[in-house]
């Protein structure tokens, strides 16, 4: 599926996770809250890049981690390019010309591998989703910490 064409003129965010990164699944409830919250006003996507997480595999997370949301496998990284992305979990907005607005960290609940905060301080996804819903400036693109997209290789 192509979620520029099922978004329909709306905004997309895309949000790549990996099944076996722990960072990546710490933030499932955020997901899934943003997904809530958002989700009749864009196209929001999981997007998996690994080329080895099978079909069977991406579902068992989905499972797992009470995703609800639509998911997509990436293992030749169109999307990953596209996006400018190269960690998980990392997300991408695109306004609703598809124009990459936004690619970087969700919040800043991780200040480095292994050191979380005790709660996020900043929330640049939610306010560049905010951006791309208003016209407004998205926040300037900030890199995440997580699991390397290139490690994949």
């Amino acid at each position: 599926a192509d979620p520029f064409l099922a978004a329909a003129g709306r905004p997309v965010v895309l949000i790549f996770v990996r099944t076996d990164c722990p960072i990546s699944n710490r933030y499932a409830p955020l997901i899934q809250r943003i997904s809530s919250e958002y989700g009749a006003k864009i196209g929001l996507w999981l997007v998996y890049p690994s080329r080895t997480a099978s079909a069977e595999k991406i579902r068992q997370h989905e499972r797992d981690y009470g995703y609800k949301l639509a998911a997509l496998r990436d293992p030749q990284h169109a999307l990953v390019t596209q996006a400018q992305v190269q960690i998980t979990p990392e997300a991408a907005v695109f306004d609703a010309n598809h124009h990459l607005l936004y690619h970087g960290r969700i919040d800043d609940l991780y200040q480095d591998f292994g050191r979380a905060r005790p709660a996020a301080t900043t929330h640049e996804l939610d306010d560049a989703i905010q951006a791309a819903l208003s016209g407004k400036t998205p926040p300037p693109s900030t890199p995440g910490v997580g699991c390397y997209i290139a490690d994949l290789e």
